[in-house]
């Protein structure tokens, strides 16, 4: 539900092993791309071709009554709309997994579709090109939460079709950890450059110490947990990242692979002129430090500039890294 870059991703790769029957639902546009073409998938170092014969691409859920799982991946704005015209759809005994953004997605899910949810998050990348090419651009895994029986015939397909899943007994943690290293999504988009070279420019990445540690900050006084990211504590990541760049590039090196293409999925939306999910990552702290009596200026002129962005409607406005700093007061961004 909702073939996206990551619905199209996921989707192609369980349909590429050739176990499982696959149903994509997504826009009219798309399918008949998907028709013309077939769906390619672009991993790191290889493409492999989907034959359209092995995919049906649907525009409405209804297409998804008989399905066992339904892997929810439409963007955080729709989640509600989606929720509720599923929840008469979808079989009793379906499992429905959140493949999204965010830390309330889940939740909303929940009021719709009752104990069917199991939470998930994508910490890889995947940029949609022309002719239905979908490109996984960084490395890294899916993560679920455990705990339901049912979910190990599907997690061991997504395995068997060469998806990295791992399961752990909590999602929030992890889900938090993936909504504060998002946070540079918006960054990336208001630069209008590719990530490698955002996260190779000591300006950039000071500009996105500073979204994380005011972020942190924010997290701390309201008492939420977060997970290490990738066995690194994202404090230490913060400090990190406003080291001299040959430093960085061996500690990004180690840490996940990024390919030269790769830019954030906000970047797509302001490129596509479609809404973003910036209330759902930077203005999330922005909610969670009012509700706790704090300021966070540097992560709501952010969601400012974003706004602004997709008023204007003429894709990244190609911003320099002092600009975005501009008007905010934090020791942090010294």
């Amino acid at each position: 539900m909702g073939a996206g870059a990551i619905g199209c991703y996921v989707g192609g790769r369980l349909a590429a092993s050739g176990t499982t029957d696959v149903t994509l639902v997504g826009r009219a546009p798309l399918g008949q791309t998907i028709r013309e073409h077939g769906l390619t998938i672009r991993e790191l170092e290889r493409d492999e071709h989907v034959d359209a014969s092995g995919l049906r691409f649907e525009t409405e859920p209804e297409a998804l009554a008989s399905c066992d799982v339904v892997l929810f991946c439409v963007k955080s704005g729709a989640t509600e709309e989606s929720a509720r015209a599923l929840a008469p759809i979808v079989r009793r005994d379906a499992v429905v997994v959140s493949l999204q953004n965010g830390v309330r997605n889940p939740e909303t899910l929940r009021t719709h579709l009752d104990g069917r949810v199991v939470p998930g998050i994508v910490t890889f990348n995947v940029i949609a090109h022309d002719r239905a090419v979908f490109q996984k651009s960084t490395s890294g895994p899916i993560i679920v939460e455990a705990g339901d029986a049912r979910n190990g015939p599907w997690v061991e397909a997504m395995r068997r079709a060469g998806l990295k899943v791992e399961t752990v007994d909590e999602i929030a943690p992890e889900q938090w950890t993936k909504l504060l290293i998002n946070l540079s999504n918006a960054v990336n988009a208001l630069a209008g450059v590719p990530t490698r070279q955002m996260v190779l420019s000591r300006d950039y990445r000071r500009v996105i110490a500073a979204v994380l540690d005011e972020a942190l900050d924010v997290l701390d006084a309201a008492n939420v947990r977060t997970a290490r990211f990738r066995g690194v504590p994202l404090r230490v990541m913060a400090f990190v990242l406003r080291r001299p760049t040959p430093i960085v590039r061996v500690f990004i090196r180690a840490q996940l692979r990024i390919d030269p293409e790769a830019r954030s999925s906000m970047w797509q939306d302001l490129t596509r002129r479609r809404p973003t999910e910036i209330e759902f990552l930077n203005g999330e702290i922005v909610q969670l430090a009012e509700a706790h009596g704090i300021d966070a200026p540097i992560n709501r002129r952010i969601v400012a500039l974003i706004h602004d962005a997709e008023t204007a409607g003429a894709g990244s406005p190609h911003l320099g890294a002092g600009v975005l700093l501009q008007g905010t007061s934090s020791a942090r961004t010294r």
